[in-house]
């Protein structure tokens, strides 16, 4: 059904239903019905639209809504949203009537999924400097920090707590995250934000300038990897005690675990930062899963 792709096409035109239902000779009752998939988008009505207006109509008439459908059947598919239990027909349904919400979904997803797999890459390029002894007896620092947090099932809710807690306390905005958190560091620990040219950081992403009370990040970062980073420190400055609750909970057998396990947690929370889960679910069940608002109040 390309109901869809009819009403985003005449909203971008800036038509009302009455206007763009003149131009293809229909009644704006039945324009009214194609656009809620109630009647289809026949071949007369197709080539019609295709005198009428610029448009490719081969690309107009292929119907992605299959392929959305399939990329937001794989975000859900994550533990995260194991209770929402939706069925493959209201997934198809969502990609359908708001596909351009639907992206927005699987974009946050990808982008959620990727901050998860740089705090990891993080942990892992940290154990590459380890220097270990002993290797018959003891096991490698990476290894302690994966059996741990697997044993957690990768699921630490102290530090979402405190993340969705940051959202309120610094008033942070979706549209504003970076330059909320850059405020919140500044007006609340007296710490300030610095992007810096690349020939003064080198491969260094993340500097703290103890001097000025500064973090210091790299111009080659993209935004959402520069909100990950005012996130980590936060999460170092504002939630020590939490870090230092888990680490000593894991009962890692070498000061590098333990250092390796702090980052970690770290990147943890600030995915969490960027993505606040428990608020995201909560808002989905209040609005009966509707993705445009849902995109709004998020994206």
């Amino acid at each position: 059904m390309l109901g869809h792709k009819v009403r985003r096409f005449r909203q971008e035109q800036k038509l009302s239903q009455t206007e763009m239902a003149e131009m293809l000779e229909i009644s704006p009752s039945y324009l009214n019905l194609i656009e809620h998939n109630q009647r289809p988008v026949t071949v007369p009505l197709l080539f019609r639209l295709g005198q009428v207006f610029p448009i490719d109509l081969r690309e107009f008439a292929q119907d992605d809504a299959a392929a959305l459908a399939a990329g937001l059947r794989e975000a859900l598919s994550d533990p995260l949203f194991e209770s929402l239990k939706l069925r493959d027909q209201e997934i198809r349904d969502v990609a359908e009537v708001s596909p351009t919400a639907t992206q927005a979904v699987i974009n946050l997803y990808k982008a959620y999924a990727e901050l998860r797999e740089d705090s990891q890459a993080l942990v892992e390029r940290m154990a590459d400097s380890s220097k270990l002894q002993g290797l018959d007896t003891q096991v490698f620092p990476i290894e302690e920090v994966r059996d741990f947090q697997q044993s957690q099932l990768n699921h630490f809710p102290e530090l979402e707590t405190a993340a969705d807690a940051l959202w309120h306390e610094a008033g942070l905005q979706s549209d504003d995250l970076y330059q909320g958190l850059v405020r919140h560091l500044q007006s609340v620990h007296g710490i300030g934000a610095k992007v810096m040219p690349v020939d003064i950081m080198g491969e260094t992403l993340r500097r703290y300038d103890f001097h000025r009370s500064r973090v210091l990040l790299s111009e080659i970062l993209a935004m959402p990897s520069r909100k990950f980073q005012l996130a980590v420190q936060l999460a170092v400055t504002s939630h020590g005690e939490i870090l230092d609750r888990l680490v000593a909970k894991a009962n890692l057998s070498s000061p590098e675990a333990e250092k390796l396990l702090r980052i970690g947690l770290a990147g943890y929370f600030a995915g969490a930062v960027l993505m606040p889960y428990d608020a995201f679910l909560t808002s989905a069940k209040e609005l009966r899963y509707d993705v445009e608002i849902l995109q709004n109040r998020f994206g």
